[in-house]
């Protein structure tokens, strides 16, 4: 592809995240639009999706200057084609005139800039000599009514955290250890072409030195190797699964920490997961099989409240609820200007009744462990304290004293809980709170 040529892919990439984002059902989210354009032209090289897709996300990542920007120059919030200009000329400090050459509306390049766009090309470079510095929470990419809960999560770390948030994730993978161990992965990737290197935290984590495509690989389907962010494996690793354990996944989705549990146990005892969409658990069900984990049962969600035979059944329970995401912005930078006031607080109150519904299948003696993959306090320790002032029997484990059992590395966290994030551990967001029921005297 020409450079014209990636940026008309990227403007039409745009276009459908925009219609997506109209949507009054929500539509596809930015990932999906992106990889299902790519999936219908598989023309396109590999070196060419790279640079389309750095460029979309480039855009998304800036949705709040870029907006800013624009008002300074325009007076409104543009079209996509508008969006990912500005994003070259000051963002990617491109020259105005490089860039009306490539907008040539020769074949697959974009049509010439407008009279309009002309005009706004000058308005921005007048605006970004004269501009004040945008708002907080402008520079910081974080929704207005969202910034004062940031403040409160990390005070001085905000901005830091805001922009490590803005940063590519890396691609990490967990070793299947029910297949075989992480140098025997590191091993099979390496001779498919993929370098890898151990993760600093997780024993069973390989992080990919750029972005290649791992679901080709043999490794992958074999079932060695899951795509896992690093943050995720600790998460699976803190509840602490041994062999001839029972084991419930109370939120299994499409099953990435149900298979972690699943080669902690080696194959051996019992393991639950559920899930509110039997369609989601019906697929993961693919990956278990693939992955040497035929063991695991699956049940819908609302069985935790009907079936009489879960009952204190479980030596652990993991609640990997349903959240904000917003732990997980670095991949889905949409997805924080997706997130609503009242969809935060829907999650809140699901959270609420799934740790309390979770809690009846603990059996003397086990664990509880919520984990969300948000960065926010409501979700994280707000949530936790509300369930131990709630729930009698109930104490906190401090996640430092599990931390110490089954892991060699340095425990990186605070007490009793445990929160990662992008700028401290280069993970994801994620959140950890351990619950041990107490025994009967």
């Amino acid at each position: 592809m020409t450079p014209a040529a990636r940026l008309q892919a990227a403007i039409e990439i745009l276009d459908g995240i925009t219609a997506e984002a109209c949507n009054e059902k929500g539509g596809r989210p930015a990932e999906r639009v992106v990889n299902d354009y790519l999936r219908q032209r598989r023309y396109i090289g590999s070196k060419d999706r790279r640079a389309v897709t750095a460029l979309t996300y480039g855009v998304l990542r800036h949705h709040a200057r870029l907006t800013w920007w624009l008002q300074q120059g325009a007076g409104s919030v543009a079209a996509p084609r508008q969006r990912l200009l500005t994003y070259l000329l000051l963002c990617e400090n491109e020259d105005p005139e490089a860039l009306r050459r490539l907008f040539d509306g020769s074949r697959y390049a974009p049509p010439p800039l407008s009279a309009e766009e002309d005009a706004l090309v000058e308005r921005l470079e007048q605006a970004a000599r004269k501009a004040e510095a945008p708002p907080a929470w402008v520079a910081r990419e974080v929704p207005d009514w969202l910034a004062p809960r940031f403040e409160s999560a990390f005070g001085e770390d905000a901005a830091a955290e805001a922009a490590a948030l803005l940063q590519e994730a890396p691609v990490d993978l967990r070793v299947n250890t029910l297949l075989g161990s992480r140098e025997a992965a590191e091993a099979a990737l390496a001779e498919e072409g993929l370098e890898t290197a151990p993760t600093p935290l997780s024993p069973l984590g390989l992080r990919l030195a750029g972005r290649r495509n791992v679901s080709a690989t043999q490794a992958y389907r074999a079932g060695l190797v899951e795509l896992q962010d690093e943050g995720s494996q600790l998460a699976a690793l803190l509840c602490d699964a041994r062999p001839g354990m029972a084991v419930a996944d109370v939120c299994a989705g499409g099953g990435g920490k149900t298979l972690a549990l699943a080669a902690a146990m080696a194959g051996q005892g019992r393991l639950l997961a559920m899930d509110s969409d039997q369609a989601r658990l019906d697929r993961g069900a693919i990956r278990m099989k693939r992955a040497g984990a035929d063991f695991v049962e699956r049940r819908p969600e609302k069985d935790l409240a009907a079936a009489a035979d879960l009952s204190e059944a479980f030596d652990r329970v993991l609640v990997d609820a349903p959240c904000s995401g917003s732990g997980a912005w670095r991949r889905h930078p949409d997805a924080r200007w997706r997130l609503t006031p009242e969809a935060l607080e829907s999650y809140v109150s699901a959270q609420h009744g799934l740790l309390r519904a979770a809690a009846k299948l603990v059996r003397p003696g086990g664990r509880l462990i919520y984990v969300t993959c948000s960065l926010l306090p409501e979700e994280n320790q707000a949530q936790a304290e509300a369930f131990l002032a709630e729930t009698p029997g109930f104490t906190a484990l401090p996640v430092g004293e599990v931390w110490a059992q089954v892991l060699a590395a340095p425990y990186p966290g605070g007490a009793p809980w445990l929160t990662l994030t992008p700028a401290r551990h280069g993970t994801d967001g994620f959140f950890v709170g351990i619950f041990e029921r107490e025994v009967a005297a």
